[in-house]
């Protein structure tokens, strides 16, 4: 009996990206501060932002220009007139029960179309249109959306200046979705427009469809590895619907981080349903080409120029320098390592290898850390000249990083320095070679077997021995007893 594979169904992901524009002080149409976070619900409000009777909206120059940046960053042509629409949607968390927002179809022009971000591979995901709009409010739940007995609002983000990012639907798996959204956001933090590392900064709807089905929206996704997880939750039910004859409903699905699962809002929304309309109170936005040019030349180096920098300037790996310059932060804090450190291949290795590792292990962003540029070289130098083992500046690295404390210190504190004393180490591969006659038998027959004996002695002192007088010691032990073989 023969039982034939399944085809596996294919995936089409398009994402929504809603980025918050955190270089601004004040909201997109008013005065209020934009640094809302850590604040009482609901002091960083307005008459304007909560759409009270009588009052008008102001446009922020400046959000303009950093839509116009993220554009240019994004390969996208940026139009010459783009106006604003209202949004007509009654939610909770929207206080004038619309979101002023662009739109693209009917005579609407965003801000910008027809982009692409090219990831690592060489592999182009289109960006559809860029447009600017208003934050809504937080919806709060004492617990998850369904067991909740109260929905608590706070409107301090509502009117915070959003750039929303739409991608055609060319992304083909979640890993990769993550990967795009992780070039975006370094995109934008290199820019300096947005700051994914603050809460609530880089938000995600995605839409997701099997081939055979229909398209599903996953609203207010919070984070890259959740929307790597909503959409591994959502390909698997659908997936599973399909196999089974069912039917795949047109929705709109919230992702539960607490269950990790995708429960249903509503049925999906068609654009009429939002009836949008031009915003009577908001002229259009003229955008002239010396303004473009002028903007153009003000830009900052971006990921993709600062990675081949990196990998000609200090010759590090290609992989190390695209790690690198995923996160400003890091590829800042190898740059000021660099500035003090002549072994830049060697120090990549170590944050990209090493750092990264135990940031990830602590879930912690560098920024979050008390470790500076100075106690990484410091790390690096006492490895250098011999005072620590490669393998005590990893503890050491460790170490700093929750405490802060200067590397030379720790290492005086908890005795770490390495042991160079010939006639004490001797002693010790004596004893690793009375505790170990078998190694010692395989060892004098295959070389290989030496490193078995070598990191016994390393176990004796904990890491403590001269890694090369080690080596050198149980050589030298071997070489006499098979001389007197």
């Amino acid at each position: 009996m023969r039982v034939e594979a399944v085809p596996e169904l294919k995936v089409k992901i398009g994402l929504e990206v809603h980025c918050q524009l955190t270089d601004l002080k004040s909201k997109l149409f008013c005065s209020c501060s934009a640094d809302y976070r850590g604040s009482e619900p609901n002091t960083h409000i307005c008459p304007v932002c909560m759409g009270l009777p009588g009052t008008l909206p102001v446009l922020n120059r400046k959000a303009v220009e950093d839509a116009i940046m993220i554009a240019l960053a994004l390969n996208m042509k940026v139009s010459s007139r783009t106006l604003f629409y209202r949004k007509n949607y009654f939610y909770p968390d929207m206080p004038k029960n619309f979101q002023i927002s662009q739109y693209d179809r009917a005579g609407g022009v965003p801000i910008a179309k027809d982009g692409y971000v090219t990831l690592d591979g060489g592999r182009k995901i289109r960006i559809s249109r860029l447009q600017l709009e208003e934050d809504p409010g937080k919806l709060v739940y004492e617990g998850t959306i369904e067991t909740s007995r109260a929905t608590l609002v706070d409107y301090n983000r509502a009117g915070v200046a959003l750039a929303e990012i739409v991608t055609e639907p060319d992304i083909t798996s979640p890993r990769e979705a993550r990967i795009f959204l992780q070039k975006l956001r370094s995109i934008l933090e290199h820019l300096g427009v947005s700051s994914g590392e603050l809460e609530g900064s880089m938000r995600c709807d995605a839409n997701i469809s099997i081939e055979g089905g229909t398209r599903v929206e996953v609203k207010n996704i919070s984070s890259f590895k959740e929307v790597e997880r909503a959409l591994n939750f959502e390909m698997t039910r659908q997936r599973n619907l399909l196999r089974k004859g069912l039917r795949v409903g047109r929705e709109t699905r919230h992702w539960d981080e607490l269950r990790r699962v995708t429960v249903t809002l509503r049925v999906k929304e068609e654009e009429e349903d939002y009836r949008y309309f031009p915003e009577p109170d908001l002229v259009p936005i003229l955008i002239s080409e010396e303004d473009v040019e002028r903007l153009r030349a003000s830009m900052p180096e971006l990921p993709d120029s600062r990675k081949r920098r990196l990998m000609e300037q200090y010759g590090i790996s290609m992989q190390n320098a695209e790690v690198l310059t995923d996160n400003k932060a890091l590829a800042e804090f190898f740059e000021a390592c660099a500035a003090d450190y002549g072994r830049p291949d060697l120090l990549s290795n170590w944050i990209v290898g090493d750092l990264l590792s135990y940031l990830y292990d602590m879930g912690l962003e560098l920024r979050e850390t008390k470790l500076t540029p100075g106690h990484m070289v410091g790390i690096l130098r006492l490895i250098d000249d011999g005072t620590i083992s490669g393998k005590i500046g990893k503890e050491v690295l460790k170490e700093i990083i929750i405490t802060g404390e200067a590397p030379e210190n720790i290492v005086k504190a908890r005795g770490l320095v390495r042991i160079s004393d010939r006639e004490y180490l001797e002693r010790l591969t004596e004893r690793v070679f009375e505790e170990n006659p078998k190694a010692v038998s395989d060892a004098l027959k295959d070389e290989k077997a030496i490193r078995f004996l070598v990191g016994q002695l390393m176990k004796l002192t904990d890491g403590k021995a001269d890694p090369q007088l080690a080596n050198i010691l149980v050589t030298n032990r071997l070489k006499a007893l098979a001389g007197k073989g």
